[in-house]
C-alpha cells in the first residue's frame, strides 16, 4: 500500500425518487438498494466501492435517502446551532417523523463524509417548477462540500445541441453559488461510459490537495477497466461480422436432366424454383444469425446487463413466418428474393439489433433472392473447379459494421437501473453519423475483405486473423463516434 493512499468518498444527493438508487447501479454495475416508484424508499445513507487501486486507494459511492420536504429541512439545519434545534432534529424527529429524520441525518453523512456531492436533479421538469430548488440548495450551501449538479431523467439519447441546451437551462437556474462547480447532463437510464470519465475528470478540481494523487490513480484505473470493456466489445462485433466474411455455402451441381427438366417446368408452368440454392442461402443466414445473436449477448455480459437477445428474435421471426407465399416469375428476382427470404433475412435483422432502415430488406433479399428468379446483387455465386458455392458480398459485410456500431452504442448507453436489455429503435442522429463514419472507411474495408481466403478455403485462423485486422477497424470507427457525440471526452481534450 502506498505512504499516500487514500479513500474519496461521493456522495448521491438529490429529492426524493429523483433516481438515485438506479444511477449507483449504473455506476457500480450491479444491483443494489431497492428501486420503485415511490418517496423515500433509500432510508439511510450506504457507501459501496466503485474502485480501488493497487496502491490501496479506494473511491466510494454513498447513496443516501432523498430529500422529502426541503424547506421545513432547510430552516431545521439551519437551527443546529440551538439548544432547541438539536432536540427537535435529535429526539422529537426522530420518533414523530422518521422520513424528515432520516433526511436530516443523510445531510449530516454528506456533511461528515463526503469530498464531492453530486446532487441529481430531474432534468425532465423545468427548473422554474421545482420548488424545492432553492431550499435544496440552502441545504447543499450549509453542508459545504464541492457539489456537482447531474442533470437525470433527461430522456433517450439526443444530439449534443439539444443536451447543451439542457445544461445551460439548468446552470442559469442555479445561479452564481461558488459550491456549484458544474453541471453536467448523466442520465441513470442512458449514459455512456465515456461521460462518466467526464465526470471523474470534472471532479478533479474539487478533491482535497492531499487526495489529488490518489484522485488520479482511481481516474485512471476507472479509465482503464472501461478501455478494457470497450476492446472486448469490438473483439466480440469483429469476430461474428469475420465469421460471416469467411463463411460459403456448397451448392450441389445438379444433372443435366435436372436442369432441363426445371426450365421445362418453368416454361410451361410459369414457376422457377432452385430449392438447392434456396436451402444454401438459408444455410448461409441461419449461421449470420447465429453469429449476431451470440454477439450481442456477449456485449451485453461485456457491460454487466441482463438479458437475451436470442429470446426476442425468435418471439418476433415467429410472426412473419406465415407471411411467406410463391411469387409468380413474372416478379423481378430482388422482390422475390424479399418474401422467400423472409425468415434467414429478418432473423439476421433483428439480431443485429432492429436493422429497420434497410439492411434488414438488403438481408432478405440475399438469403431469398439466391432461391427465386436468380442469384440477386447481395450473393456472390463464386466457382470453384467443380462446385459453386455462395457466400456474403462486400455490401452486405459494410452493412454489418454499421448494424454492429449501432448495437454497440444501444447496449452502452443502456443504464443497468433500466433492468433487462431490451431493443429498442436507434436515435437517428446515430444512424447518420455512424453511416458517414463507415463510408468515409470504405476503402479500408474493401482491403480487409481482399484478405479473405478463397471459398471453401477459410481456417480457424485465417479467420482469426481477419477478426484481429476488423477489431482495429471497428474500435477506430466506434472511437470516431464516440468523439463526436461527447468533444473531449476520450482525447481528454476540453469540449466544446
Amino acid at each position: 500500500m502506498s505512504a499516500d493512499a487514500r479513500a474519496v468518498a461521493l456522495s448521491l444527493i438529490s429529492h426524493t425518487n429523483a433516481g438515485k438508487t438506479t444511477l449507483a447501479r449504473t455506476l457500480l454495475g450491479r444491483d443494489v438498494g431497492e428501486v420503485r416508484d415511490a418517496a423515500h424508499v433509500t432510508t439511510e445513507a450506504t457507501p459501496y466501492p466503485l474502485i480501488d487501486t493497487a496502491e490501496g486507494d479506494a473511491l466510494l459511492l454513498w447513496d443516501t435517502p432523498g430529500f422529502g420536504d426541503s424547506a421545513r429541512l432547510a430552516r431545521r439545519l439551519a437551527q443546529q446551532g440551538n439548544p432547541i434545534g438539536w432536540f427537535l432534529s435529535q429526539v422529537w424527529d426522530r420518533f414523530r417523523d422518521q422520513p424528515f429524520y432520516l433526511s436530516q441525518q443523510a445531510v449530516r453523512n454528506v456533511r461528515d463524509e463526503a469530498d464531492v456531492v453530486l446532487y441529481l436533479v430531474n432534468a425532465a421538469e423545468s427548473p422554474a417548477d421545482a420548488g424545492y430548488l432553492a431550499p435544496e440548495l440552502d441545504v447543499l450551501a450549509w453542508i459545504g462540500r464541492p457539489v456537482v449538479v447531474l442533470l437525470n431523467q433527461t430522456g433517450p439519447p439526443r444530439p449534443r445541441t439539444e443536451e447543451q441546451a439542457d445544461v445551460e437551462r439548468w446552470h442559469a437556474a442555479l445561479g452564481d453559488r461558488p459550491f456549484v462547480r458544474q453541471v453536467l447532463a448523466l442520465d441513470a437510464f442512458a449514459r455512456c461510459w465515456v461521460q462518466e470519465i467526464v465526470l471523474l475528470r470534472a471532479l478533479a478540481s474539487a478533491i482535497a490537495a492531499d487526495k489529488a494523487a490518489a484522485y488520479q490513480r482511481l481516474v485512471a484505473a476507472w479509465t482503464s477497466r472501461r478501455e478494457r470493456q470497450f476492446a472486448q466489445a469490438m473483439a466480440a462485433l469483429a469476430t461474428a461480422i469475420a465469421g460471416a466474411a469467411c463463411d460459403s455455402e456448397t451448392l450441389a451441381t445438379p444433372r443435366l436432366r435436372d436442369q432441363l427438366r426445371t426450365a421445362l417446368r418453368s416454361v410451361i408452368a410459369g414457376d422457377e424454383e432452385d430449392v438447392e440454392r434456396q436451402r444454401a442461402a438459408h444455410a448461409l443466414a441461419s449461421r449470420l444469425d447465429d453469429r449476431l445473436r451470440a454477439s450481442t449477448d456477449r456485449l451485453l455480459v461485456i457491460h454487466g446487463l441482463a438479458g437475451h437477445a436470442a429470446d426476442a428474435v425468435r418471439a418476433r421471426i415467429s410472426e412473419h413466418l406465415r407471411t411467406q407465399a410463391p411469387l409468380h416469375t413474372g416478379k423481378a428476382a430482388a422482390v422475390g428474393g424479399v418474401v422467400s427470404g423472409a425468415l434467414s433475412g429478418l432473423a439476421a435483422d433483428l439480431a443485429a439489433g432492429g436493422l429497420t432502415f434497410g439492411a434488414g430488406t438488403l438481408l432478405g433479399a440475399l438469403a431469398g433472392a439466391a432461391g427465386g428468379a436468380g442469384v440477386a446483387r447481395g450473393v456472390n455465386a463464386l466457382r470453384g473447379r467443380s462446385a459453386t458455392r455462395l457466400g456474403w458480398d462486400d455490401e452486405l459485410l459494410e452493412r454489418l459494421v454499421v448494424s454492429a456500431l449501432l448495437r454497440y452504442l444501444a447496449i452502452a448507453h443502456f443504464g443497468r437501473g433500466r433492468g433487462e436489455w431490451s431493443e429498442s429503435e436507434y436515435p437517428p442522429f446515430w444512424r447518420e453519423l455512424v453511416e458517414e463514419l463507415v463510408a468515409a472507411r470504405r476503402p479500408a474495408l474493401a482491403a480487409l475483405w481482399e484478405q479473405r481466403p478463397p471459398a471453401g478455403k477459410a481456417t480457424s485462423t485465417s479467420e482469426d486473423m481477419l477478426a484481429a485486422s476488423l477489431c482495429r477497424l471497428l474500435a477506430d470507427t466506434a472511437r470516431a463516434v464516440l468523439e463526436r457525440l461527447y468533444p473531449g471526452a476520450i482525447s481528454g481534450a476540453a469540449s466544446d
